[in-house]
């Protein structure tokens, strides 16, 4: 290729300097966690190696030591390749080889840059191709986000609104569908609805876990494991699994793995499911806290910030409509994941880097996006009773009851006098004897509906 000039004082070569000109696309890098994770493959590899007799101790343990380093966070902005790269992640992997060479060659006494003795390719990437080691990493780094990010949080939420459908379990409102009156519910029942809704966002994302376990290393270039040990992929999966915690294995078919992106496509379609969810959830807690009082106004939504630089006292909520916003971006990232997915061409995906971005990305905003949610809204959630009494008292729904009494009909002509007339369903029930006090009252108790 010739020479390429690499800037004074990095620890990344040519290869990656030459993706940096090739792919100045969207100024996007690889997520933190993908790199962490291929950082922790470079580790697990030269442990291998080393125990596989390829590697000498005093290189395996530089390689070690360096790539440890990056997986504690060190060295972030040695990373600069854009996300829109060579479908494979090649550019990504020859950044870590890199960068991972040149710290290992620092920490043995010699220049960064020198290539010797370790080198990028020979020693750092030894028994890999970019082919198997980026979705193994992408793999990895998904498996964990979930892990330690993603469902604590679903958890805090759905046990937020659980809390709150404890709290107002008692108190009866106005149901609607259509976006019209309908019979009673309790507001305590609406939030048990929406906490059902995260709890099967969560059962949803960890169906895809096991898939996720699954990796590909040790396939190299087309899954038939040229190069590599026959020992190297097994060894490294179980040096990750013992490192993490989790029971990471090599995949049954590596052509199938390494072709198709299915399970971090599964994980993306679960992600889009809870978003979808969250959606709902959100414009839900809106509508209800809507007004204050120009429109539904049963509950109350924390107040965060002032909601317009021209109407003094006005609050808007500001976090569902965040939520909103980010649901949004993940439903058109599942989107993307699959078409991505589709683009595997023979024995290679070719556009693994997109998948690794959206897939992180989407995690990222649902864990702040579900911790915000449950911490400074759901939690501070207040309930207006005289408000809820007064819509469901003057609710034309309320004549639901007296069809056994008088008939859908007749029940039906009830209820359009009644809207003509300005009158509630019990003013106007009393006022033509259609039942006695006592019957009005035992048929017309909002508490005996749900």
């Amino acid at each position: 290729m010739g020479q390429m000039e690499v800037p004074d004082g990095v620890y990344y070569g040519a290869s990656t300097q030459r993706a940096v000109e090739n792919f100045p696309i969207s100024g996007y890098t690889m997520p933190a966690g993908v790199l962490r994770s291929l950082a922790l493959i470079k580790l697990a590899a030269s442990r291998v190696n080393q125990e596989l007799g390829l590697l000498d101790k005093e290189i395996a343990e530089a390689i070690g030591q360096a790539a440890e380093e990056i997986v504690q966070g060190r060295f972030a902005d040695q990373f600069p390749v854009d996300v829109f790269q060579t479908g494979s992640g090649t550019s990504t992997n020859m950044n870590m080889n890199e960068v991972v060479a040149a710290r290992a060659n620092e920490l043995l006494g010699s220049p960064k840059q020198s290539r010797s003795p370790v080198h990028p390719n020979d020693h750092v990437n030894l028994g890999q191709s970019s082919n198997d080691v980026i979705p193994t990493a992408l793999h990895v780094a998904s498996r964990l986000q979930v892990q330690e990010t993603l469902l604590p949080t679903l958890h805090d939420l759905q046990a937020a609104l659980g809390n709150k459908a404890d709290e107002f379990t008692g108190l009866v409102k106005l149901g609607r569908t259509h976006m019209q009156d309908a019979v009673p519910i309790t507001l305590g029942q609406e939030f048990s609805g929406w906490a059902a809704q995260v709890a099967h966002g969560i059962e949803a994302v960890k169906r895809c876990l096991p898939d996720l376990e699954e990796l590909t290393l040790g396939g190299t270039a087309v899954g038939t494991g040229l190069n590599a040990h026959p020992e190297f992929a097994d060894r490294a999966a179980s040096f990750l699994s013992a490192k993490t915690g989790i029971g990471f294995r090599i995949t049954s078919n590596r052509f199938a793995a390494q072709g198709g992106k299915e399970a971090l496509t599964g994980l993306m379609k679960a992600l889009a499911l809870y978003a979808s969810s969250l959606v709902k959830i959100a414009s839900d807690l809106r509508l209800l806290a809507s007004g204050p009082r120009g429109s539904i106004g049963e509950i109350t939504l924390p107040s965060l910030q002032p909601g317009s630089s021209l109407m003094p006292g006005k609050v808007n909520p500001v976090l569902v409509e965040s939520a909103i916003q980010v649901g949004a971006r993940v439903m058109g990232n599942d989107l993307t994941v699959t078409m991505a997915n589709a683009s595997g061409v023979l024995e290679l995906n070719v556009a693994m880097p997109l998948i690794g971005f959206a897939t992180a990305e989407s995690i990222i905003l649902l864990s702040n996006t579900s911790r915000m949610l449950a911490e400074k809204y759901v939690s501070r959630i207040t309930a207006d009773p005289k408000r809820c009494a007064q819509l469901l008292e003057g609710s034309l729904a309320l004549v639901t009851p007296l069809v056994e009494k008088i008939g859908y009909d007749r029940a039906a002509e009830l209820a359009r006098e009644a809207f003509d007339e300005g009158k509630t369903i019990r003013e106007l029930v009393k006022e033509k004897g259609i039942l006695t006090d006592k019957e009005i009252e035992e048929v017309l108790d909002p508490k005996k509906m749900v």
